[in-house]
């Protein structure tokens, strides 16, 4: 197979988008921290690549005293950097690869969470154990069936309880992942929902991540209970030279690159007194 044919836009099954998105984060993980650890920080909660923080947008809410779920959460530096809020965060990934870079992020700095391995559609967590739920760039692109995601952090969460994760934003799969001119020209069609396979010469996955418009999320959204409180498309900032992937100055000014879905579980309403 020759190096046009190991990039692709194909359906994948299930079994073979889990094996391939799994071993590629635990192949991948010293490469990607090397590369994105020292931007990301070792207990700092960064949004995006446009360099959007939590401790500025503020998007999870009251922070001290409440559960937090970070789904996907890599080696975990939005977790630590929830837990110096007083916040009590758990985290969970399915790469054994990055959540060993979390433990050692963990050494380094003295700030510990407790870590699982887990499926972000499987989460070993019961009903109504989260009071918020969050994950920057985490598990969400990784699955075929996205809405079941929602439903399953729906599940963990409290009512009232929020849900808040960044995506790629979907205008972007319109484009080539190219931070130059070569990025500035629409290329595939928005609707083409079919995901971004990378494979090996056999044309087996190696690497997939998935595609989904602005309406399909929020009809995820809706339809596993959540109402959404905000859609935040942050802004290219001035003086932020750094290029990640297909993220750069050039395309930034042009148009957005992230999404963040801010939501809330439908139910007892945020503020009101809790249960004990």
């Amino acid at each position: 197979m020759d190096d046009d044919n190991r990039v692709t836009r194909r359906r994948v099954g299930d079994a073979e988008i889990r094996r391939a998105n799994r071993r590629w984060w635990d192949t991948d993980a010293n490469a990607y921290q090397a590369e994105h650890g020292a931007f990301l920080g070792d207990v700092d909660f960064v949004w995006c690549p446009e360099g959007l923080r939590e401790a500025d947008a503020r998007l999870l809410g009251e922070l001290a005293g409440r559960r937090v779920l970070e789904v996907g959460c890599g080696a975990a530096s939005c977790a630590r950097w929830l837990a110096t809020q007083g916040a009590h965060p758990v985290a969970v990934d399915l790469s054994a690869g990055m959540l060993r870079h979390a433990a050692h992020a963990a050494d380094r700095s003295g700030v510990r969470v407790p870590l699982a391995q887990a499926d972000a559609l499987a989460l070993p967590f019961a009903d109504g154990s989260f009071d918020i739920a969050c994950t920057a760039f985490g598990a969400v692109p990784f699955v075929d069936d996205s809405a079941a995601l929602m439903r399953e952090v729906c599940r963990i969460l409290r009512p009232g309880g929020r849900w808040v994760f960044s995506v790629t934003h979907p205008m972007r799969w319109i484009f080539l992942d190219d931070p130059g001119e070569g990025g500035l020209t629409a290329v595939h069609s928005y609707f083409d929902r079919q995901p971004y396979v990378e494979q090996d010469e056999t044309g087996v996955a190696t690497y997939v991540e998935q595609h989904r418009t602005l309406g399909d999320r929020i009809r995820e959204l809706v339809g596993a209970g959540f109402r959404l409180v905000d859609l935040v498309e942050p802004e290219w900032p001035e003086g932020h030279d750094g290029i990640w992937g297909q993220w750069s100055p050039l395309r930034g000014r042009l148009f957005p690159g992230t999404a963040v879905f801010v939501t809330e579980k439908r139910g007892q309403e945020r503020g009101a007194p809790r249960p004990r």
